[in-house]
């Protein structure tokens, strides 16, 4: 990719290292053990750097003076990959299932809707419970009220309630989220 004439380079990702460090002739230095050595030269820190075969990476720069430290940079480079792409893998993306109901569900439906659920809250998944009124059923609302009682009663030991249940046209939802 072509730069335009006289434009800037990019600015450098991760902290700076060696001779990228400018403009501080004294900084606090830590050797390769983690020891604190104290406040030295900047260039003695970089000569005692090359001596040992080591880099000198920039860890805190905007202390007074910046902090350094004494370590291989492509090994810490590799390291702090490693460890991004294990939090990566362990992360959990919580999901939101939805359970539908009717104002008028029969026990065994509800009971396996219910199961359903708790499944979902195993998994450490939300539950949105989503209860559809047809036609007439939006005269008798309070029918639907008692059925996310029940629900909310019923998962009370796994799942708390993250939003109150709330009528959105001709449905009634409420979200439950795992304990």
């Amino acid at each position: 990719m072509r730069r335009p004439f006289r434009a800037p380079p990019p600015p450098k990702e991760g902290p700076r290292i060696n001779r990228e460090i400018r403009g501080t002739p004294q900084i606090q230095l830590i050797d390769e053990e983690g020891v604190n050595v104290g406040v030295v030269s900047f260039y003695d820190a970089l000569d005692r750097a090359e001596e040992q075969g080591l880099d000198l990476v920039e860890i805190a720069p905007n202390s007074v003076p910046p902090v350094c430290k004494l370590l291989d940079y492509g090994r810490f480079k590799y390291q702090s990959q490693k460890k991004a792409a294990e939090a990566r893998k362990n992360q959990k993306v919580v999901e939101i299932k939805e359970v539908k109901l009717r104002p008028g569900i029969d026990d065994h439906d509800y009971d396996v809707k219910m199961k359903q659920s708790r499944k979902f809250f195993e998994e450490g998944d939300k539950v949105k419970i989503t209860l559809r009124f047809r036609g007439r059923e939006m005269a008798h609302q309070d029918l639907g009220v008692q059925v996310l009682d029940r629900v909310r009663t019923d998962v009370a030991d796994v799942a708390k309630v993250e939003s109150e249940p709330r009528l959105e046209g001709k449905q009634m939802i409420m979200i439950l989220a795992p304990r």
